[in-house]
């Protein structure tokens, strides 16, 4: 992933708070076997200090990848629209000369994958990610052999992903001039469509964070 200077998280704080906002969804990328391609699984994840939690079901073709070569990489991807060329023209410069780009938060970490097949240790998996995905409580307990969950411990296997690298990307034109930031957020607002209101709101924090852009 190509990061510019003017692309890059300001700090960990900025990425984490990101993550921590509700992104929990990405995809884990594992090295194919010998001869074959990589492989994508999507899937929601849970954060654990260095670590990403994360069930798959057994049958999941990635497993025998996973043995082979631990070394994986998860990404998480979000706050992204389309930039049409006309809001990018410069002054003095026709519209439709405008080059237009994409706009979004895309976090890589590099991780070292570790199997859990334990029972038990599947099982307070699963329990960490409910206490994430449903703080509410309103589920029965997980606990092996006991039902619902425990009959179903044996058909998945977890994932400890230890974290051994992060990369973040906030590409929201911080190189332009302010002016031209705040009038694409604003056209983002008004055009409302899929992602445009939560990009426009990141593209509205970094612009008081960074102010005009400094090499």
């Amino acid at each position: 992933m190509l990061i510019h200077p003017w692309d890059a998280a300001l700090d960990d704080t900025e990425w984490r708070a990101w993550i921590a906002e509700g992104h929990d969804f990405g995809q884990l990328s594992v090295n194919g076997l010998p001869g074959h391609p990589p492989a994508v699984v999507p899937t929601h994840f849970t954060g654990d200090g260095d670590h990403l939690l994360i069930h798959l079901a057994r049958p999941n073709p990635v497993w025998k990848a996973i043995e082979h070569d631990p070394a994986v990489t998860f990404t998480v991807i979000g706050d992204y629209a389309f930039v049409p060329g006309p809001w990018r023209a410069g002054p003095g410069t026709p519209p439709a000369e405008g080059v237009p780009t994409s706009y979004y938060t895309a976090v890589q970490f590099t991780c070292r994958a570790h199997i859990v097949d334990d029972p038990e240790a599947k099982a307070d998996l699963l329990r960490r990610q409910l206490a994430h995905f449903q703080p509410g409580g309103d589920h029965a307990p997980v606990a092996v052999g006991r039902p619902p969950y425990g009959r179903m411990l044996p058909g998945i296997r977890g994932l400890k992903l230890e974290v051994t690298e992060v990369r973040a990307k906030f590409k929201y034109d911080d190189h332009k001039p302010v002016g031209h930031r705040a009038a694409v957020a604003d056209r983002l607002t008004a055009r409302g469509q899929a992602l445009d209101v939560p990009t426009a709101r990141r593209q509205r924090l970094r612009l008081d964070r960074i102010g005009p852009w400094q090499p």
